[in-house]
């Protein structure tokens, strides 16, 4: 199955619009504090991986509500994302990760 993605563009748009999201960015706490999305919830990826692992593993996330997962350049996001869908959440991966979320913003800069 793949997951769900949003690009950059359409993610800012929601969070201008006040939507309210659930991002998830899925790196490690050091990375997270170097640069993330402000209004992005940091839960590292070995967190996500004991869903696999762990029969009793839980997450107190929201399932009835979207939960956009970011990493780097997404492929973390992905592999979060699709332990996640097993689980029932509602997961979309933002495309390109923050690299792609970066070069967005700077465009809308200049």
């Amino acid at each position: 199955m793949t997951n769900k993605k949003i690009t950059p563009k359409e993610l800012h748009e929601r969070l201008q619009s006040g939507e309210k999201v659930l991002l998830l960015d899925v790196r490690g706490e050091e990375k997270y504090n170097e640069f993330h999305i402000k209004e992005s919830l940091n839960l590292p990826k070995n967190v996500i991986f004991q869903l696999e692992e762990k029969e009793d593993a839980r997450l107190s996330l929201p399932k009835d509500q979207e939960i956009i997962v970011t990493c780097t350049t997404g492929n973390s996001a992905s592999k979060c994302a699709a332990i996640l869908n097993t689980h029932d959440y509602h997961v979309t991966v933002l495309d390109g990760g923050l690299t792609a979320w970066k070069a967005y913003m700077n465009l809308l800069e200049d």
